[in-house]
């Protein structure tokens, strides 16, 4: 069972197309996965067709459509539901149960390649055509434990195979995380199996305690 979701504002941003591409990513994974927060972008997207139904007409400016419909080309998918033609499995087993927003998002990038961050992490940056948001996989191996850290931006996240705990709560798959500036946290990961995650990220993370001097000038931080 699910049990932390994106609250109403964030549901409400995404639904009205406001929010960046990279956390719509996330909350387009979260809401594919979650039957509750389904319900309530359907919803959202009944009410603003209501208000526009109700909504004096206004003119377009010249080529609005067409350029509407140029972002809709280059833009993933992140609309929930069924696909009639699901995208081809990854060829990594710890993403053989992705969305189908983020199996789309997969095939529209070159080969994984997991980068070692520590003896526990890993990161696999995803090439989503924005300049604004990292977005990653991160596997967290049975067991282990991130360093403590803050963050200098928003971080969006989405456990997607196995689960992790840390001063907060525990989170399994389809559970959504929002961490924000101030909010200090240490993820460890059960002892039974790796945790994945995807995140999309507004700025680096910081690390707290003594060793963060040394190893915060190394965070690499690639939106795109």
């Amino acid at each position: 069972m699910i049990h932390h979701h994106p609250d109403h504002n964030l549901l409400l941003e995404y639904a009205s197309g406001s929010l960046p591409l990279g956390p719509s990513l996330v909350i387009a994974a979260h809401v594919q996965l979650c039957a509750e927060c389904r319900r309530q972008y359907h919803a959202l997207n009944s009410l603003g067709g209501s208000i526009l139904r109700q909504s004096p007409a206004q003119p377009l400016q010249s080529g609005a459509f067409e350029r509407v419909m140029a972002r809709i080309e280059r833009a993933p998918d992140g609309i929930p539901g069924n696909c009639e033609t699901p995208p081809p499995p990854p060829p990594d087993s710890a993403l053989a149960d992705v969305p189908p927003v983020l199996g789309r998002l997969l095939a529209q990038n070159p080969p994984l390649r997991w980068e070692k961050v520590t003896r526990s992490l890993q990161i696999c940056r995803l090439r989503t055509g924005q300049k604004h948001y990292e977005v990653a996989f991160h596997r967290l191996c049975s067991g282990g434990e991130m360093a403590e850290h803050d963050h200098r931006g928003n971080e969006l996240a989405l456990v997607l195979n196995g689960s992790f705990s840390d001063q907060f709560g525990v989170y399994k798959r389809g559970d959504f995380i929002l961490r924000q500036p101030g909010q200090v946290h240490k993820p460890i990961a059960t002892q039974d199996q790796a945790c994945v995650c995807l995140s999309a990220v507004s700025a680096p993370v910081a690390v707290t305690g003594i060793s963060g001097w040394l190893l915060n000038p190394l965070i690499s931080f690639r939106p795109g």
